[in-house]
């Protein structure tokens, strides 16, 4: 059986090999840019959208729906990742991303509408089946394309690009302050990435290195990965991704939550100035984490952990007012943090070949976010057991970073080998 999809007249051999890797750089970097401004929205939104619709100013009940929508979030992206990483292995990467990319557009803007929390936890779930999807397809796609020796670097750019999103939306907040009355407006800003997919089909080729390997056989990507040769790889990158996950939403993306309680909401624009210096943190650490896989990725992966873990202890037990510690602590857990978003699509890429390598990733990535939905739920019983101290909460969520230092030792190690093929 012959999977190859079919395809439009190809372009003259010289003009696409000169292009072909700069035009998937650069539609996955603005695909992952809109899906990091998708995912920065809501931290913005969450409380005066929740305190609007639940007519209520109590933490504890806010906190509580934001733990549940933050999962159904991270389910729905684990589900998209699966559909989507097999769909881009089944027709091809550059056709499932782009129906990723137009999912998560076009339901994030709908949130506009909702009325009570169930609908934006609806509506979160379905536009995280596009995230999802996304992340893994663009991964495979510029992997593939560019030479080995540039990884390092694209794996910086891969993890840069969702933070530069995650800036733009706290750009925009801070210039509009999102209150309880004007919070739906920023959901609108969710349909721009839906242009996108008209500049990938029309321009961005398909991966080579992916129809050379899908072609003339029948592909079980999901039945492959879980098989007998790899599925300690792939629950090993579950397992590293999860640590990475589990911080991340559990704690770090609650930081505007609690600065919009150290300042009684009267500040509206520090939320947006917290949310920007951890996104502006984690460009920098994007960029730095993949440079230190010189060291070799097993102990870059530890040192990550170690700075990860000191930073968050020292922002959530060191700090109980809004100021310039609470900032400067924002950048750098920013910075620390998202170091394994640069990390991972270096050391993923390189545990599985290409036929299954989207679903592989997709699989290993999202259903990380399915062992953090259970942190973000925890994280809000945590705020309700806490009293509505997020400080406390995070301080013990960020606890995850200590497994992190040591499941990393039973990883293989992959630095100077080529992608297998």
């Amino acid at each position: 059986m012959d999977n190859r999809p079919s395809h439009s007249p190809p372009r003259p051999a010289c003009t696409a090999s000169r292009s072909a890797p700069w035009l998937t750089l650069g539609a996955a970097f603005l695909g992952w840019m809109f899906d990091g401004l998708e995912m920065g929205i809501f931290p913005l939104i969450a409380r005066p959208a929740l305190q609007d619709m639940l007519a209520v100013q109590n933490d504890q009940l806010v906190g509580a729906w934001m733990g549940w929508i933050t999962a159904v979030f991270l389910l729905g992206a684990a589900a998209g990742g699966l559909v989507f990483g097999w769909l881009g292995d089944k027709v091809g990467r550059v056709r499932a991303l782009s129906i990723s990319i137009l999912a998560y557009s076009f339901f994030t803007a709908l949130c506009y509408f909702a009325q009570e929390p169930w609908h934006l936890a609806v509506l979160r779930f379905l536009a995280a089946l596009g995230m999802g999807g996304e992340w893994s397809l663009g991964v495979a796609l510029v992997m593939e394309t560019w030479p080995t020796r540039h990884r390092p670097w694209l794996a910086g750019a891969i993890g840069a690009a969702s933070n530069v999103g995650f800036l733009l939306v706290g750009a925009i907040a801070y210039f509009v302050p999102v209150t309880h009355t004007s919070w739906r407006w920023l959901v609108i800003v969710g349909a721009a990435p839906a242009a996108l997919t008209f500049f990938i089909r029309l321009f961005v080729p398909e991966s080579e290195k992916w129809k050379n390997a899908v072609a003339g056989r029948k592909i079980e990507p999901v039945k492959e990965i879980f098989g007998r040769e790899l599925r300690r790889r792939t629950f090993m990158a579950i397992a590293l991704a999860s640590v990475a996950l589990i911080g991340t939403w559990g704690s770090v993306q609650w930081i505007p939550l609690w600065t919009d309680r150290l300042t009684g909401g009267v500040i509206p624009e520090a939320k947006a100035t917290t949310g920007m210096l951890v996104a502006a943190g984690a460009i920098v650490g994007c960029i730095v984490g993949p440079l230190c896989g010189i060291l070799g990725r097993r102990l870059a992966y530890f040192l990550i952990c170690l700075t990860s873990y000191a930073f968050c202890s020292w922002l959530f037990l060191g700090t109980s007012a809004y100021g310039l510690q609470l900032q400067l602590l924002c950048f750098a857990v920013g910075a620390t943090t998202a170091a394994f978003y640069g990390w991972l699509p270096l050391y993923l890429p390189e545990l599985f070949p290409t036929r299954v390598r989207a679903t592989a990733q997709g699989v290993s990535y999202n259903f990380g976010r399915i062992l953090a939905a259970v942190g973000a739920i925890g994280a809000g019983r945590l705020v309700e057991h806490y009293n509505g101290n997020y400080a406390r909460m995070g301080a013990t969520i960020t606890l995850i970073y200590l497994v992190g230092m040591i499941v990393i030792w039973f990883a293989p190690e992959t630095k100077g080998k080529p992608l297998p093929e």
